[in-house]
């Protein structure tokens, strides 16, 4: 036997399985070699031993390592001569490295630096999830898990790239067969194996990748504006009276359903203290007064701030804080404390204010306590999302906050649940990471960190269209957690309730049109009936040659029309915040519809759009009501009712370097597009965002 341990250089995609013995690794080795049409090599260690098994009964001893060793390389190396693409090899050097290490406690130097420096594309660690089969060779079936968690680790610390495979030999060739075509598109898009398993490891389908890409380089077409709407053109104008009257039906027929408040709430409160950072950042109260670094940096927000401190939720405990540190502190210089108090208030040390999240956050000084948004979150879902004396809340939240959120749900909900006498449930979900984006560089480039890995983002808020669709309610809430108010919570439940009496009484008419057209008792003038409706309550405008469907055509027109979950958003007066609001479109197939378009997804340099968006009499305060069941109680799939070309790309800066990230279509603009829609003109008092520190200074957010 030749005593080579050198692996013949090639172009040919190297998988090797790699696990504990009677794991499956030949009979899935045989499998994929039978299904790609090419070679698999066996495992040479197998028939070695079973000879000199036969021979005199003698088991394998240390030195048979190497002569193994020696085996399997040669065995490789002649069967990649005659592999097509691909090469499945059964066994290979780091198994042989890994159990001279555990049953012998030493290695060869030649085998450990062959081991290591033999090249696969991939590794399949197979799972113990099989049963273990006895044979000649085999040791014994105990201590299986301590096995395989010493292959595992070896992987890792060898840095080799794995995926774990697991569940029965069908499932198991399914997801390998998967696994390696896309391995392979990955290959020849550029990507390294290790790049690729980062992706698997996320969840991310390497079509999205490459759609990523695609974006990236075609860019993403922007809305087409053709007025916005308005009062009466697109928004439903209601009155007192009639705000009341749409109250009073929800309330009438809410029993009858499960009802849920949707907050996102994902992330730290960073951009809320933006101004505070830079200036920490950039300023040296050994050089300049905070008047000079005010003046020198036209910032009024700090200004703003700093005369109105002492009215901040926050205040006295930070003052108190400041007094035990500097025993002095009542003697220092006006710059020197007003400097400490910000330093302290975003201190990691002590107030840490702009690395939590703003659900945790001091917002509202009563006679008795300080509120955080949760609480007030809380007091609103129990006045307006409730039924049967039961009130369902749902936060979107970062993994690392969760433990915030549940001690400051833990503070608040007895005493909330006592007063009101309903019951609050709290549920909590994560935006899930394979909706996150990959990263590119100016030049369209991926980017990678210092430690040569791919550097992903989360996809935007758009990403939780996939945790609105999960939840298993017939009526959603849904209110953005720094959207609370400290005053006026009977006005507030109004509208709330106003909104959700609006979309049931649409719910009812639309699934007494679909039952209908379900038992074949659709007419033609029912047909005309239910374009009235559409055109009116809906503001969907048919196509021009709707009319000369035939019959049958133009019911199944209708029922696409109708099924569909509805959405009704409130709009608030435009008083100039930045975000989106409310606009008749037209996509490309001609079809014009109600969208809530962000300033964004704009052609700016088209004048004409440019003054459409400028001419906007509302804004969209997020806040919604959603039906999201059909007319059979049947949950909807709200990803086929996504807008996929009404994405983002956002610029960002990492380590001075401008890279760029695709961000999905926006939960209540792209990933609502296809819903049935009506927009409804809702008082400015129901719109009280904190996105900057300062905002907590406005009436909403103070005591009365």
């Amino acid at each position: 036997m030749e005593k080579d341990l050198r692996q013949q250089k090639t172009t040919i995609i190297k998988i090797a399985l790699f696990g504990p013995e009677s794991t499956g690794k030949t009979t899935l080795a045989k499998q994929l070699a039978e299904y790609y049409e090419t070679e698999w090599v066996p495992e040479f260690a197998r028939d070695y031993l079973q000879e000199k098994w036969e021979e005199n009964q003698h088991i394998c001893v240390a030195d048979d390592m190497m002569p193994i060793a020696y085996g399997q390389t040669a065995l490789e190396n002649q069967k990649l001569a005659s592999a097509n693409k691909y090469l499945f090899c059964d066994t290979n050097l780091m198994v042989t490295k890994v159990f001279s290490e555990m049953y012998y406690g030493f290695c060869d130097p030649l085998l450990h630096e062959a081991a290591l420096t033999h090249e696969y594309d991939l590794f399949f660690l197979t799972d113990i999830d099989v049963p273990w089969e006895k044979d000649d060779i085999r040791d014994t079936p105990e201590g299986r898990e301590t096995v395989f968690s010493v292959f595992k680790q070896t992987l890792i610390d060898t840095k080799k790239p794995f995926i774990t495979l697991s569940g029965d030999k069908e499932s198991r060739l399914a997801k390998a067969i998967s696994i390696i075509d896309n391995l392979t598109i990955a290959k020849e898009s550029g990507f390294s194996s290790d790049d690729f398993v980062q992706i698997y490891n996320r969840g991310i389908s390497f079509d999205v990748i490459l759609k990523q890409l695609d974006v990236f380089k075609k860019g993403i077409a922007k809305s087409t504006l053709l007025r916005p709407a308005t009062i009466n053109d697109g928004i439903l104008s209601l009155s007192e009276n009639d705000f009341k009257e749409k109250a009073l039906f929800f309330d009438k027929y809410k029993d009858d359903f499960k009802i849920k408040k949707f907050v996102p709430a994902s992330g730290a409160a960073t951009r809320m203290y933006k101004f505070l950072i830079a200036f920490l950042n950039d300023f040296y109260i050994q050089k300049e007064t905070i008047n000079a670094y005010i003046n020198r940096k036209n910032d009024k927000e700090l200004a703003i701030f700093i005369v109105g401190m002492e009215k901040f939720p926050f205040f006295a405990a930070v003052d108190k804080k400041l007094r035990e540190i500097y025993p002095d502190f009542d003697v220092l210089e006006r710059d020197y404390k007003n400097y400490y108090f910000i330093k302290l208030l975003l201190s990691p040390d002590h107030f840490n204010s702009a690395n939590k999240p703003k659900a945790v956050l001091p917002f509202h000084l009563y006679k008795t306590h300080i509120a955080n948004p949760i609480e007030e979150h809380l007091n609103e879902c129990v006045h307006y999302a409730s039924s049967r004396n039961v009130s369902n809340l749902h936060f979107t939240v970062s993994e690392i906050h969760q433990d915030l959120f549940e001690k400051a749900v833990l503070e608040v909900k007895g005493n909330i649940e006592k007063l009101s006498g309903i019951e609050i449930n709290i549920g909590y979900s994560y935006q899930n990471k394979s909706t996150d984006s990959i990263t590119i560089d100016t030049r369209n480039k991926v980017v990678k960190d210092t430690n040569g890995k791919l550097i992903f983002r989360p996809g935007g808020h758009g990403a939780l269209i996939e945790n609105l669709n999960n939840l298993d309610s017939d009526i959603i809430f849904i209110k953005n957690i720094d959207n609370v108010i400290q005053n006026h919570i009977e006005q507030i439940t109004l509208y709330k309730k106003a909104l959700a009496g609006v979309l049931i009484e649409m719910q009812q008419k639309s699934f007494e049109y679909l039952r209908l057209i379900e038992a074949g008792e659709i007419a033609e003038e029912n047909i005309a009936a239910i374009l009235r409706f559409l055109q009116k309550e809906f503001n969907v405008e048919m196509t021009p040659d709707f009319n000369k469907f035939t019959f049958e055509n133009k019911i199944t027109k209708l029922r696409d029309l109708l099924d569909r979950p509805i959405r009704v958003c409130g709009m608030v007066k435009n008083e100039g915040e930045p975000g989106g609001g409310p606009f008749w479109t037209i996509n490309k197939k001609g079809i014009k519809s109600l969208q809530i378009v962000e300033t964004s997804q704009v052609d700016l340099e088209d004048k004409k759009q440019e003054r459409i968006l400028a001419e906007a009499t509302h804004f969209n305060p997020v806040d919604l009501v959603c039906g999201i069941k059909n007319y059979k109680n049947q949950k909807f799939d709200l990803a086929q009712y996504v807008d996929q070309n009404t994405g983002f790309i956002v610029e960002k800066s990492i380590e001075g370097r401008s890279v760029k990230n695709y961000e999905l279509p926006g939960l209540w603009n792209g990933s609502m597009a296809n819903w049935l829609t009506i927009f409804v003109a809702v008082p400015l008092i129901t719109f009280n965002p904190v996105k900057t520190v300062n905002d907590l200074l406005k009436a909403a957010h103070q005591p009365q």
